[in-house]
């Protein structure tokens, strides 16, 4: 029988079509707009059930295949079957009522917290962010209520946002399941709580900031189960990453990650501690915070405020007869001095430092007070990188690319006549992007610039003597990515 659409449905998808229908003909519409209709699909499609789907939409269509978990979840949305979500919720809140009136005293904002709609928000906000990838949630204080936003794959995005009635509550919900004080406003405060959602164990940092119009939060979404991802799944060019295992099998030496704040440094070197430990060496390491916990490992907690600094714990490790150390960030002189000394010694260490290229963690090494003999002595590589969204392997198109781009790309040995383009669908939520991947530029310290670092020498002529010894930059690994299909232009001159 060929569906009929309500008469109300036409400015989109939701309510038009029966479930029935679609799942007979394992059909499902992703998109529809001026005149084009994407139908997902999951096997052979049924070429009546496509025409009668094109008679009712009145647009040709184009077709995309899915899996059958992607195909499932269409159907939901298209029929308007899925399950209550957080914007529903906003909705039928509506606005302000006597039950939600606001209130300032600690009582009446634990009243309003433990209410269940504003519970059953949270949650829904929660669940919501994790399904989308989110690695951090925002709620920011507005002079009109309080705006969500998830960032998804390194970019923020917008995220339903609950009534103005409400915000003081959902805050103080937050305020609550992380042990916080609710009464306390006007200082920042953090804390911590483990949720399940489905069958994934989330380990959920929440921080407050008091901002002009009020209380502004972010929560830092973590796996307990660590699915981390290898070092094969990174996106490492072969080389490098051959190159990066044989510097990390080195019985003592200083590696180093370096970029900005969330771009994979730490996960690269749980990784390479992964690929490291075998159960015959001792491994430490001592972080600011945990973010996973490492089977065989024995990690230690930076804890500022009772006395414990990274350079104190270090003290103490270093008297533990380790093998391997972990570092979470070289941030001060002692720390870095201390990791030096340490790789005197005997010892391989791992750390991070913040610096916008591998060359410029040598001289920032310097800046620390480090003496420049001792830098080349014991570093023996530096690893910066970055990380670029994923194209949607869904909605991919393909493109020639800008002028500028097809010159750097065949400079870099990497010529081609079309690039990928992000388009976006509903798997990758309108975006055109999915997951993410690495860029990476790897410093060996050979003897030319082992010599170049004690004499102070200038991270610009550090870096010109690697190329010319054959480091491959970060752009011009992005141009790899490019090449390779993975990502487009706009995204490696995004971030390199």
């Amino acid at each position: 029988m060929p569906p009929t659409a309500r008469a109300d449905a036409a400015p989109g998808l939701s309510g038009a079509l029966a479930p029935e229908y679609l799942e007979e003909h394992r059909l499902a519409p992703l998109s529809w707009d001026a005149g084009r209709l994407v139908l997902g699909h999951a096997g052979r499609p049924d070429r009546q059930a496509v025409a009668e789907l094109e008679a009712l939409f009145g647009a040709p269509a184009e077709l995309r295949e899915l899996d059958e978990a992607d195909l499932r979840d269409a159907i939901e949305r298209a029929s308007g079957r899925a399950e209550p979500t957080a914007a529903g919720l906003i909705a039928d809140l509506g606005g302000p009522s006597d039950a939600f009136a606001e209130g300032e005293g600690a009582h009446d904002l634990e009243h309003m917290a433990n209410q269940a709609p504003v519970v059953r928000l949270v949650n829904l906000l929660l669940a919501e962010a994790v399904d989308a990838g989110a690695s951090d949630v925002h709620l920011e204080a507005e002079s009109r209520g309080i705006s969500v936003r998830y960032r998804v794959d390194g970019v923020l995005q917008p995220a339903p946002s609950p009534p103005a009635h409400l915000r003081h509550a959902v805050v103080s919900r937050l305020k609550i399941m992380a042990e916080m004080d609710i009464a306390e406003r006007r200082l920042p405060q953090d804390g911590r709580v483990r949720l399940r959602t489905g069958d994934r164990e989330l380990d959920v940092r929440v921080s407050t900031l008091p901002t002009l119009h009020g209380e502004s939060v972010v929560l830092r979404l973590l796996e307990m189960e660590g699915q981390r991802i290898g070092l094969e799944g990174m996106g490492m060019a072969e080389d490098t990453l051959e190159a990066l295992l044989r510097f990390a099998s080195r019985p003592h030496g200083v590696l180093l990650a370096t970029g900005p704040t969330g771009s994979g440094k730490t996960t690269t070197l749980y990784a390479l501690l992964d690929r490291l430990r075998t159960g015959r060496e001792k491994i430490v390491s001592v972080e600011d915070p945990v973010e996973y916990e490492l089977p065989g490992v024995a990690q230690v907690p930076v804890h500022a405020r009772a006395g414990l600094t990274f350079a104190r714990a270090l003290r103490s490790i270093l008297r533990q007869d380790p093998d391997v150390l972990l570092v979470g960030e070289m941030r001060d002189p002692e720390t870095a001095e201390i990791c030096i000394q340490a790789a005197l010694t005997g010892h391989l260490v791992l750390s991070t430092l913040h610096t916008n290229d591998a060359p410029g963690a040598l001289t920032r090494l310097l800046d620390l007070g480090v003496a420049g003999y001792l830098v080349a002595s014991t570093v023996e590589a530096v690893l910066a990188q970055r990380l670029v969204r994923r194209v949607c392997r869904q909605c991919v198109g393909r493109e020639a690319p800008a002028p500028g781009v097809a010159r750097e790309m065949a400079d870099a040995g990497f010529p081609t006549d079309t690039v990928p383009r992000a388009v976006g669908c509903p798997a990758c939520r309108g975006t055109g992007f999915r997951g993410r991947t690495g860029l990476f530029e790897l410093l060996q310290v050979d003897e030319a610039l082992r010599a170049e670092v004690p004499k102070q020498t200038g991270s610009d002529v550090l870096r010109a003597l690697a190329v010319h010894r054959g480091m491959r930059t970060l752009r011009a690994d992005g141009w790899r990515q490019v090449a390779a299909g993975v990502t487009t232009p706009g995204e490696v001159l995004r971030v390199a």
